[in-house]
């Protein structure tokens, strides 16, 4: 019986190595601006094969950017024929090894009060272009937030940027690699009543496998 358990044991433990060992998924999305290129994490997997899903279904073909605040996030997930969201939502993985550095691509959600949970949208999503930030500002975000800021969150936070108020919040499944430029073209463009561009902003994505 020992043997036996130990022998499930070692394949659950491999189980998970392999999980972690596996390359990082690539997806591209396609705007006017041009192309953003992010990879999607393989520890927070609910929101991976959920974003993967939803990509080779279609989801996303022509979909808009229908929030965008300057220094600040891009968001969008909304289907083109008006639908907000697939009708469910997402168990939360937020994990302490990702944070709201510029480029992070995150989930977005309903606010605590209706989600104590923090459950993440099924569809919606939101990418950081944020700004550099001093440590009194992390200082401050501590005292109202209660989140403690790693050295290494710091120093990417006073060089980089983000939107450091926003971690221990969402979920954070991926990061921007290539494209930094075209966040900040759609970032910029003008907005409307909602945040919402004044000229539609649209995206397909596509999984390069």
């Amino acid at each position: 019986m020992k043997k036996i358990l130990f022998i499930f044991g070692f394949l659950i433990s491999f189980s998970v190595m392999a999980q972690n060992e596996k390359p990082e998924t690539l997806v591209v999305i396609h705007t006017k601006f041009g192309d953003i290129t992010a990879k999607l994490y393989n520890d927070t997997p609910k929101h991976r094969d959920n974003f993967i899903k939803l990509i080779k279904e279609g989801w996303y073909n022509d979909s808009p950017f229908h929030r965008v605040i300057k220094n600040f996030m891009i968001q969008g997930g909304g289907n083109k024929d008006g639908r907000q969201d697939p009708g469910y939502t997402i168990e939360a993985e937020i994990l302490p090894n990702h944070f709201h550095k510029k480029g992070a691509l995150a989930a977005a959600r309903m606010p605590d009060n209706v989600n104590p949970e923090k459950r993440s949208s099924g569809s919606q999503f939101y990418i950081v272009e944020g700004q550099v930030v001093n440590e009194n500002y992390l200082n401050q975000v501590t005292l109202h937030t209660g989140y403690k800021f790693t050295e290494e969150e710091k120093k990417v936070y006073t060089t980089l940027g983000g939107t450091p108020h926003l971690d221990g919040g969402y979920t954070v499944f991926g990061e921007v690699l290539t494209g930094y430029d075209v966040i900040e073209k759609i970032a910029s463009v003008k907005t409307g009543r909602g945040d919402r561009p004044l000229e539609p902003v649209t995206m397909t994505i596509e999984v390069l496998e």
